[in-house]
């Protein structure tokens, strides 16, 4: 694919922003004109988040700072509202396994059903992310495990001095 054309966001908790995050914003780039990553400020599904919506937004940011048609924006509003407001055409998410596949099926029935001119698309997570979560770095981080090659180095080092002690 030679051209790249119009906006999509990619939302997510990224708390915090793995490898495996970049890897599908960073894929999702080559094929977008613009990619907004969309950071949810207080994530619906989770208790409470580790980083505040302030330091994920950074994060991603210092990511993917090479990837100059990436911006990075904390959202706490519909997800369909918040593609509309960044004049998206799609919602893109990475899957990792099919219970990803189940939850996310959901998601885009109920997305389209708000906003059937905005499209869900998927891409498949790079075999060497399949495995990664950020849950799974948190439980990682918080026994001491080796996170470096999971995260981003500003993750890593976060994750150590805010999980490190426990």
């Amino acid at each position: 694919m030679s051209e790249q054309s119009g906006t999509v966001v990619c939302p997510g908790s990224y708390d915090p922003v793995t490898n495996g995050h970049i890897d599908i914003i960073t894929r999702t780039s080559n094929v977008f004109e613009r990619v907004v990553v969309g950071v949810v400020n207080n994530p619906v599904r989770k208790a409470k988040t580790l980083f505040a919506a302030e330091e994920r937004k950074a994060f991603i940011e210092e990511a993917t700072a090479e990837l100059p048609n990436v911006e990075v924006q904390i959202f706490a509003n519909l997800l369909v509202e918040f593609a509309r407001d960044n004049e998206a055409k799609a919602i893109v998410k990475g899957l990792r396994a099919i219970s990803d596949f189940e939850y996310e099926f959901e998601m885009a029935q109920l997305n389209r059903k708000l906003d059937p001119g905005i499209e869900s698309i998927y891409v498949i997570a790079s075999p060497h992310y399949s495995f990664l979560s950020s849950t799974g770095v948190k439980e990682m981080a918080t026994f001491g495990g080796d996170v470096s090659d999971l995260v981003p180095p500003a993750v890593a080092t976060a994750l150590g001095e805010r999980l490190g002690d426990r």
